[in-house]
């Protein structure tokens, strides 16, 4: 009888959070219970708990488990509590139809109801965000966010041996990768996420067809990702500055932005063109003009830098065409540019070194279109990139600076946890397994904060300091330093557009 009455419980959450209606329960009862192997029911009384979907989804992955359905592999039970879910998924049709119904009366509606489905179906993982440790903190540019990822789930060895296997004998290449159309409703496999309660939006920008799902590792609010419908790589060009400003044209409350086209400076899936997006305003969206000047032939347009720790080109105006025109123009002017005098060289033995990280949005009643300038050249003494994360720094963050970094979101690495308390107990001379890459950082805090640090402050204390290595990250990042010199380089290329 128990295990009716977690599957009765899962029904009952799904029409409470209106995935169904009370009318669909008797079909959903039956899709479940074929799922499960049982040929009949033993409803009982309406079952109590407060136990939300996710926790649900384990007790029968638990059962499946038991009962030889599934093996205990961490895929394998994403793929049959996928499943689960999928029966009390609309058809990709039916969704698209009530989508744009709600579209038409309020576009915030439509992408809160898509956003909450994403949610409750648990697409969004919902239980393992929760993991993650978040905060802000204060820095002379605004509000940073610092997100230490701990949702990522890990793998049992067996597994993981098991993949490297199935990746010997040459497992399929269906879908082509994570981001094409093909994942909408694919069962998963060993090594490949299972995607049976995925749904897609169909959008048109530009007049091809895109699709908008959220992501289900969100790191902001309504974390977004638009996708071209064909498997291409990215580009960052004319036609990805239209499509941006077209999809903030049509979700006004959304920002849309895209990874670099480059690897180092790109984002982690360069093989698909994509954006993302969402509905939160990062600091970077609330950074100050500091030097405002006007482009030569585009008199509709206003062009300000910004107060940022890395190159900002803010444009604004009503016209898009007017930002499609003028943003292509700098980056046809970016790509070429040279200054070797803060080491910035457009190619070497013909490979390209210079790019944009574009972020559109909506406000005020006029469009802003940020051209973030990047570079991705490498040297002996910074192989992993000149604009890039330094040494120093690499006790905190050594991976890629993408789009959600640039805009003053740190993503962190899960081994941070640990070691932050290990960190926290040297400052405050307690027992502690500091590793020794932290061990500069923790002496040079020992000796600004002194007598300051107690059991009281540390905490705080230690949330600024990462905030401030993540600005040491961000200014790594970027081309044209926040000195003297750097700033002066900055203005000759700006005054270089008007040459």
């Amino acid at each position: 009888m128990e295990i009716y009455s977690v599957i009765q419980k899962l029904i009952q959450k799904a029409i409470a959070l209106e995935i169904i209606q009370k009318q669909d329960e008797i079909y959903a009862r039956n899709q479940l219970m074929a799922l499960l192997g049982f040929d009949s029911f033993e409803k009982g009384d309406d079952p109590n708990g407060m136990e939300e979907i996710p926790d649900i989804l384990e007790q029968l992955e638990k059962y499946a488990v038991e009962k030889g359905l599934i093996r205990d592999l961490l895929d394998e039970k994403e793929i049959f509590s996928s499943k689960l879910m999928d029966v009390f998924m609309p058809r990709p049709s039916d969704l698209n139809r009530s989508f744009f119904q709600k579209y038409k009366e309020n576009p915030v509606e439509a992408t809160s109801f898509f956003y909450e489905l994403s949610r409750n179906s648990n697409y969004i993982q919902t239980k393992r965000i929760a993991r993650n440790i978040s905060y802000k903190t204060d820095t002379p540019y605004g509000e940073f966010d610092i997100t230490i990822n701990l949702s990522k789930p890990e793998k049992d060895p067996k597994e993981i041996e098991l993949e490297k296997k199935l990746k010997v004998l040459g497992s399929s290449d269906y879908p082509k990768c994570l981001l094409c159309i093909e994942n909408e409703g694919y069962e998963g496999r060993i090594g490949y996420p299972a995607r049976s309660n995925h749904r897609l939006i169909h959008l048109d920008l530009k007049g091809e067809p895109w699709y908008l799902q959220y992501s289900p590792y969100v790191y902001y609010n309504e974390h977004c990702i638009m996708l071209s419908g064909e498997h291409r790589d990215m580009k960052i060009n004319r036609d990805a500055f239209k499509r941006l400003l077209i999809f903030v044209e049509q979700f006004q409350h959304y920002f849309a932005g895209s990874n670099a086209d480059l690897p180092i400076v790109g984002g982690s899936i360069l093989s698909h063109d994509h954006y993302q997006g969402g509905h939160y305003e990062f600091a970077m969206a609330k950074a100050e003009d500091e030097y405002i000047f006007s482009i030569n032939h585009f008199y509709a347009v206003k062009a300000a830098s910004i107060k940022w720790p890395m190159p900002v080109i803010r444009l604004r105006g009503s016209d898009t065409a007017e930002l499609t025109d003028a943003a292509e123009f700098i980056l046809k002017k970016w790509i070429p540019y040279s200054d070797l005098s803060v080491d910035i060289q457009a190619y070497t033995e013909g490979t390209r070194h210079n790019t944009i990280t574009p972020i559109a949005r909506y406000r005020d009643g006029e469009f802003e279109l940020d051209l973030v300038l990047r570079n991705n050249r490498t040297s002996d003494q910074y192989p992993l990139g000149i604009f890039h994360p330094h040494p120093d720094v690499h006790h905190i963050k050594k991976e890629n600076i993408g789009l959600i970094e640039v805009m003053g979101l740190a993503v962190l690495p899960a081994r941070l946890k640990n070691e932050l308390e290990d960190v926290k107990h040297y400052l405050l001379g307690v027992k502690n397994e500091l590793m020794e890459y932290h061990l500069p950082w923790a002496d040079d805090m020992k000796e600004r904060y002194g007598k300051d640090i107690t059991p009281g402050s540390v905490e705080e204390i230690l949330k600024k300091e990462v905030g401030l290595k993540f600005l040491r990250v961000l200014e790594d990042a970027g081309v044209f330093k926040r000195d003297k010199s750097g700033q002066e380089a900055f203005q000759r290329f700006i005054l270089s557009l008007n040459d």
